[in-house]
């Protein structure tokens, strides 16, 4: 059994220690949020926490489980230090050792926070332009998504003055229109280009790559990879999307990659200790996971206060997992930052091959995988997002666009050749 409190859409497990025997008009007082809270139960069964000036409800749910979400944290989790466990549970993160303590409710406080000293995107505009912060600060998206969301993990890391970071997500797609008059300067900013003045340019043509050799002596390329994130049009983004839907997400897109045939036929592996797949109801076994990070293509929870803080690791490791082809040369991240990373590689990590080298095949593969889930979404009648300006839509604005990244992984056996 476990007391929840309902802050926003889900509930979650309540922030006050167990009341013991609980009557009618029993009131317990505790801390959350760095505010001074009390919990005033009006049945056995039910109360009403006070906290910040504002009424949330609680009650007790006699079949929680405590050893996983949304109620309480997978057992991998419990082993976690406690502030990676505080962003990984059914709530946003409130983590006073981290300093991570900003509109843990999803509202934004009156007074625009001090951020003058923060090193991010978002913070950089929001002191040069403090009425947007008014002007946004009591905006909801048809989801209920809020600028609190959005900036939360700007607020809640200042970051470093030689690396600046972005300091702002999208709870849904929406968001990018309801909240636009600070994402689409912070979107220029970071991109260097201005999406305003005209489509999104993207040229998925395999004919117009070019034919050049990128390792003509075979000594240097191992691998080759291309890869790009999708997100699915209907559900919420990663920093805000609820228990429920995430399994429903997952679903979906399962549902899509297990239909693909010929060299992209796979089979889909949920994070280990997930319970959201019922094929895998344990997820993959510790074994596959090895596999897969000794390939670089396993993702864990996150250990970023950017990542906690902006929501990425709620219900760990639940409605998250790796599908792959046969030949492993196909990988798709299910759940993680983005609704879905699609990933395609070649190439030996211990040997140059020809095919490690063939980035012409790897991007072929990677179009037609990518192709071939958006076929079958329409088919269940849904889609990517996409919208004319920003292209396709993903959770961080650094990646609007195409989302592509290309690369390779290269042998310098002479790089650290002399002593010094």
């Amino acid at each position: 059994m476990a007391w929840e409190m309902q802050m926003r859409d889900d509930w979650s497990k309540a922030p006050f220690k167990d009341p013991g025997t609980v009557v009618a008009g029993k009131k317990c007082a505790f801390t959350f949020a760095s505010a001074e809270c009390e919990v005033t139960f009006t049945s056995e069964t039910e109360g009403v926490v006070t906290c910040k000036g504002k009424e949330y409800p609680c009650r007790l749910n006699a079949g929680a489980d405590l050893n996983y979400p949304p109620a309480g944290l997978a057992p991998g989790i419990q082993k976690l230090p406690e502030w990676i466990q505080l962003g990984c549970g059914n709530s946003a993160y409130n983590c006073l050792e981290k300093g991570a303590t900003f509109a843990v409710d999803g509202v934004c406080p009156e007074e625009m926070p001090d951020l003058s000293k923060h090193s991010n995107f978002m913070s950089e505009f929001l002191v040069a332009n403090p009425d947007v912060y008014s002007k946004l600060r009591d905006l909801k998206t048809a989801n209920g998504v809020s600028l609190a969301d959005c900036i939360k993990t700007g607020v809640d890391n200042p970051g470093h003055p030689h690396i600046k970071t972005v300091g702002l997500v999208a709870g849904d797609e929406e968001s990018f229109e309801v909240f636009k008059e600070l994402f689409d300067p912070v979107t220029v900013a970071r991109q260097g280009y201005d999406h305003t003045k005209a489509p999104q340019p993207t040229n998925m043509d395999i004919s117009q790559l070019s034919t050049t050799d990128i390792d003509p002596e075979g000594k240097y390329v191992l691998t080759t990879r291309v890869r790009t994130g999708r997100s699915v049009r209907g559900f919420r983004l990663p920093p805000t999307i609820g228990f429920e839907e995430r399994r429903k997400l997952e679903g979906l897109c399962v549902q899509a990659l297990l239909k693909m045939d010929g060299d992209l036929k796979g089979d889909y592996f949920p994070l280990h200790g997930s319970h959201s797949y019922s094929a895998k109801p344990n997820g993959m076994p510790e074994e596959k996971e090895e596999e897969l990070r000794k390939m670089g293509n396993l993702f864990q929870e996150p250990d970023s206060t950017l990542l906690l803080a902006a929501g990425m690791a709620k219900h760990w490791p639940d409605g998250r997992g790796v599908f792959h082809n046969d030949e492993k040369t196909l990988f798709v991240w299910v759940g993680e930052e983005d609704h879905l990373r699609i990933v395609s590689m070649q190439g030996k990590r211990d040997s140059c091959t020809a095919e490690g080298k063939d980035i012409r095949a790897v991007t072929a593969m990677f179009i037609r995988a990518c192709d071939a889930v958006q076929k079958v979404l329409k088919g269940e009648g849904y889609d990517f997002m996409h919208h004319a300006n920003l292209g396709w839509v993903l959770t961080c604005p650094s990646n609007l666009g195409t989302g592509l990244r290309a690369g390779t992984m290269v042998k310098l056996p002479n790089l650290s050749g002399r002593p010094d």
